[in-house]
């Protein structure tokens, strides 16, 4: 039984292709490469490059692998690029999930999981939030998440497939054993930034909206390790293998920490200052995101490894500072590539 995971090379792709051969998972990849890295896919995995909603690609990979089951990460992601740009947003995650869908369907494979997001809450859910919190995305990016939630639902429905939802907080860290980690140079993640302004990468940080209905006027975030996130898609890829049924379930640790407490974690951790400046609130983007994280803890036993703001801090430091794009080995790999 081999999965797919689409998105493979990218940041939390990665991470499940690791967890997934860590305990002997035949893994195949799909991606297109174009946030994604190649080196991030380990040399024995197969790597088809391509695009997810080619649908004539996938039916080629399902049979040609042999795959069971189907891990789709490939996406965009980026808030505010989503306001700018919401057709190319609904085409890339909502136009070709349902591609991705059709193949699988017309493929004969029937096991799919999918990253969705937190966003589909929208600005002020109820806190912590439960998986029945009313959907109300105030981005493009997160109604494509939730339009791509009820093609699955219809599908499911209609054609067998059994699925497993999987709503993201806020993710961040890198694998422990420093083999993967935020590749982009255009990240957007809070950590990512503080912990590139540590480094000097840029100079300083900005805090979007310092006037928000939170304790410190900073937006509050339930940050889960990227690493436990791998570890609860694998935990949902078993318990659609023992037969469970379809689920929709919050991928968060329950607690939250704002703009400010991450930032001085970043300094705590890092033992660097570095200036930070407040900005306008960045549209889109929710007050408060904690989850009620009871229903994956009871459903598909999931206990989490990382839960602890301080030790996200110091992978995501440790990977930034010797493999992230601006570190020395990744300039000394674009020279290799280049030569």
């Amino acid at each position: 039984m081999t999965v797919l995971v689409t998105g493979g090379a990218g940041y939390i792709g990665s991470h499940m292709v690791l967890a997934l051969r860590d305990r002997g998972e035949p893994v195949v990849v799909l991606d297109d490469l174009s946030t994604g890295a190649r080196h991030a896919v380990p040399a024995e995995v197969p790597l088809v490059v391509g695009d997810v909603g080619d649908e004539a690609l996938v039916l080629r990979t399902l049979a040609k692998h042999r795959i069971d089951a189907v891990a789709h990460f490939a996406a965009k992601i980026v808030v505010p690029d989503s306001v700018r740009d919401p057709l190319g947003t609904y085409g890339a995650n909502t136009e070709k999930t349902r591609r991705l869908l059709s193949a699988m369907v017309v493929g004969g494979v029937s096991r799919f999981i999918f990253s969705s997001t937190a966003a589909v809450y929208g600005l002020l859910p109820p806190t912590p939030t439960r998986e029945d919190a009313p959907l109300v995305p105030a981005s493009p990016y997160g109604a494509s998440k939730m339009m791509s939630e009820r093609i699955l639902q219809d599908a499911a429905a209609a054609h067998g497939l059994r699925y497993v939802v999987l709503r993201y907080f806020n993710v961040a860290g890198a694998d422990p054993q420093m083999r993967t980690g935020q590749r982009a140079p255009g990240a957007t993640n809070l950590i990512t930034l503080a912990v590139r302004a540590a480094l000097g990468v840029t100079d300083g940080l900005d805090i979007l909206g310092v006037d928000l209905p939170t304790p410190d006027g900073t937006g509050v975030r339930d940050y889960i390790h990227v690493s436990d996130l791998a570890d609860a898609h694998v935990a949902a890829l078993d318990h659609l293998r023992n037969d469970g049924g379809s689920l929709t379930l919050n991928c968060g640790y329950g607690g939250g920490f704002s703009v400010r407490e991450v930032i001085a974690a970043v300094k705590r951790v890092s033992g660097r200052d570095f200036p930070v400046r407040e900005k306008a609130r960045r549209e889109g983007d929710p007050f408060v995101s904690v989850a009620d994280a009871r229903r994956i803890r009871q459903t598909l036993h999931w206990t989490p490894r990382h839960d602890d703001l301080d030790t996200i801090v110091a992978h995501a430091f440790g990977w930034e500072r010797l493999h992230g794009p601006f570190s020395a080995d990744a300039a000394a790999r674009g020279r290799r590539r280049a030569s």
